[in-house]
């Protein structure tokens, strides 16, 4: 597959990363030839210092033959319209993102009137994420993800007498032929290994035949909406501090946001309705308290810096909110926010990458792939002749990505819960759990010995 990425940033430079190794030719285009020339000595990609807006440079590379096109520059208008330009000159499919609010009302009108397929925006990914997670109080949309004959549920450990304090090794006494997939405490997810401990109120996915989760549903099943969140203060009036408000003021919450730019204020008063918008410093704890912290339901600190992020949240859940919630642009962070306590910590990079990737690997075959709470993604792949790596061995023997589990697999019309001394066969249709950061390397090893199909 031929990939051209216009934007050697953050998120073109991810992208590229993860389609390292495969069967693919991937183009960087770029105007910074320092960047350039550090990438290409680190990376096996064909690197262009031009300008990808210029039609020359994207007929000099025969964009007409090229599967996808990525644009994923620092402005908005750039994206739209390098993507524009390469769908007009053939490119069979094309991304770009686009972050600004005041485009978020008119993405259909975009796609359409400039012929782009997908319009990605990181903020609002991320807004998604955090209000299933306080409002919906589901990762799962519904508490249940099915494809085939396997399914996935989701629910608190102590809904199921006997379960809690019991090692995962254990619970299959108690869950036959099913297994358990992930675990999600303070909201962190975790691929859990055979000796860890079930805790009274982890988030439990469960794995299995479709029937038999079904039934496991009945007992555990917990109706619609359980939250009774009304006060919700955000810090940072960002991007995704303005999505995040405009959602749940939607949703008819007391919203709250906080933000120390002047100008920004204003936008956001002037753009929004029913949110309270407050000129000052997140970081003064005093004047949060003057705006009743204390009394908030759940607290959001997305500002534009991991460390003011991270040292608030941590606050607000030593004070006690129920739901804290940091975005984190830093990877190193995203385990630090939630090894102190805090809910959930979000990195609109990894998400964002995964949802690029899904689009590009789905594009042959679509099944199933679903993301959880931000941070895992469950994912199907088809067992192909050309994997030399896992065909026809056991699963003990492969050298997966720690934080990487397989589940079900459908083998013609059977549905087989596997333990490590299963053999993958070619055409074996096999459903994983893999945490998102792990995805970019589950897709190069998978990959080293042929063709994977990620299907979604």
């Amino acid at each position: 597959m031929k990939v051209a990425i216009v934007g050697a940033g953050k998120l073109g430079l991810k992208v590229a990363y993860a389609l390292l190794g495969g069967d693919h030719s991937i183009t960087l285009i770029d105007k910074n030839e320092d960047t350039l020339q550090k990438i290409s000595s680190q990376m096996d990609v064909m690197t262009i210092a031009a300008n990808g807006k210029d039609v020359k440079v994207l007929k000099s590379i025969h964009i007409s033959t090229f599967d996808y096109l990525l644009a994923a520059t620092d402005r908005d208008e750039k994206n739209i319209v390098i993507a524009s330009f390469a769908k007009k000159l053939g490119c069979s499919k094309v991304i770009a993102r686009v972050r600004d609010p005041e485009h978020v009302n008119q993405y259909d009108f975009i796609r359409d009137t400039m012929d782009i397929d997908y319009l990605v925006n990181p903020d609002m990914s991320v807004t998604q994420e955090i209000y299933k997670y306080i409002v919906e109080k589901y990762t799962l949309s519904n508490g249940i993800f099915a494809t085939g004959k396997a399914a996935i549920l989701e629910f608190r450990a102590f809904r199921l007498p006997g379960l809690e304090g019991n090692m995962i090794k254990d619970a299959r006494k108690l869950l036959p032929h099913m297994i358990v997939g992930a675990l999600s405490r303070n909201g962190k997810i975790t691929i859990p290994h055979g000796d860890t401990v079930i805790e009274h109120n982890d988030a439990v996915y469960i794995m299995g035949e479709k029937t038999a989760i079904m039934e496991l549903d009945t007992k555990v099943h917990e109706k619609g909406k359980y939250t009774d969140l009304q006060k919700v203060m955000i810090i940072g009036g960002g991007k995704t501090g303005f999505f995040l408000s405009q959602r749940l003021a939607e949703s008819g919450l007391s919203v709250k946001v906080i933000e120390r730019n002047k100008e920004r204020c204003y936008y956001i008063a002037e753009h929004l309705e029913n949110v309270m918008v407050l000129h000052g410093d997140g970081t003064d704890i005093s004047l949060l308290e003057e705006e009743n912290l204390d009394e908030m339901e759940a607290f959001v600190t997305c500002t534009g810096f991991d460390e003011d992020n991270l040292l608030l949240a941590l606050m607000a859940k030593r004070r006690g909110i129920n739901d804290v919630i940091a975005k984190v642009s830093r990877g190193i962070y995203t385990d630090l926010v939630s090894n102190m306590g805090v809910d959930m910590a979000l990195n609109p990079l990894d998400i964002s990458v995964g949802n690029i990737m899904r689009l590009i690997q789905g594009s042959k075959k679509i099944i199933s792939s679903q993301l959880i709470n931000g941070q895992a993604e469950i994912i199907e792949i088809v067992v192909t002749e050309q994997m030399r790596h896992i065909v026809n061995k056991a699963i003990k023997s492969l050298k997966l990505p720690n934080d990487v589990l397989i589940g079900p697999i459908h083998r013609g019309s059977d549905l087989i819960i596997p333990d490590g001394d299963f053999v993958l066969r070619a055409d074996d249709r096999v459903l994983m759990i893999s945490m998102l950061t792990e995805v970019p390397a589950l897709e190069r090893m998978m990959r080293t010995g042929g063709k994977i199909d990620f299907l979604r």
